[in-house]
């Protein structure tokens, strides 16, 4: 039975200070199961990256597919020669912020218009 394998990262490290290790795992496995292998680790705050350039091919050339993150980190250190990929993120469901920003806007123009008119009452 042969599973479908992928190169994708496993965070590591304290609360609020990840770290993040390369790994080859099933596609759908959690992140808590043991990896196949260990290829390297990303420091999202430092930005230093430590990948272990052959293995990784040796992967990729074994059928496993790295994530669209994994992507991009090894593409930006040079050991995959291909374009970025867009990652899409979520938007934010923001439903009562169009609404409100609207209701202003409609009251302004009225806030504006008695202001006018006494104005004008005053000077005639």
């Amino acid at each position: 039975m042969s599973y479908m394998l992928a190169i994708k990262l496993q965070r590591i490290g304290k609360k609020h200070q990840p770290s993040y290790r390369f790994i080859v795992a099933e596609k759908k496995s959690k992140m808590q199961a043991p990896p196949v292998e260990d290829l390297g680790s990303y420091n999202p705050f430092t930005k230093a990256t430590n990948v272990q350039k052959d293995r990784i091919l040796h992967w990729i050339k074994m059928g496993a597919q790295p994530t669209l993150t994994v992507h991009n980190l090894l593409v930006g250190q040079g050991v995959v020669m291909a374009p970025k990929r867009a990652v899409k993120m979520k938007k934010a469901v923001a439903a009562p912020a169009p609404e409100a920003a609207a209701a202003p806007a409609a009251e302004a123009p009225a806030a504006e218009a008695p202001k006018a008119e006494t104005a004008e009452g005053a000077t005639a």
